[in-house]
């Protein structure tokens, strides 16, 4: 009994690992300004193919995302985040997206996103 019971935690902890090596994570730093950012972005992020988890902490604006790179690349995520009026690390937000935002999603500086 303690064989098999072995056996099956290997097997388990291989699967575990197989499972893990396929994910990566990434950290982008977004524009995000409130709790309402925070549900727009991890909501809409987890539809994206590969997305395996998403946490956005809003104070310091950094979005962690773990995901498949065999079905979804870094700059297609920064894309995914633009399109939903946000900025992500370099690339900037989709203007006509972030006009959209409410009032309290905006970064107030005016000019970033002209």
């Amino acid at each position: 009994m303690k064989k098999l019971l072995s056996i099956i935690l290997l097997l388990m902890c291989t699967y575990a690992f197989a499972q893990n090596k396929k994910s990566t994570v990434l950290v982008i730093k977004t524009s995000a300004e409130c709790d309402q950012c925070k549900k727009r972005i991890e909501s809409n992020l987890m539809y994206e193919k590969g997305v395996k988890f998403c946490k956005l902490d809003v104070p310091s604006k950094n979005l962690t995302v773990t995901y498949n790179p065999e079905k979804i690349q870094p700059e297609q995520l920064k894309r995914a985040i633009s399109k939903l009026g946000y900025d992500a690390d370099e690339l900037k937000a989709d203007s006509l997206a972030y006009s959209k935002l409410p009032e309290c999603c905006k970064n107030g500086s005016g000019n970033h996103h002209e």
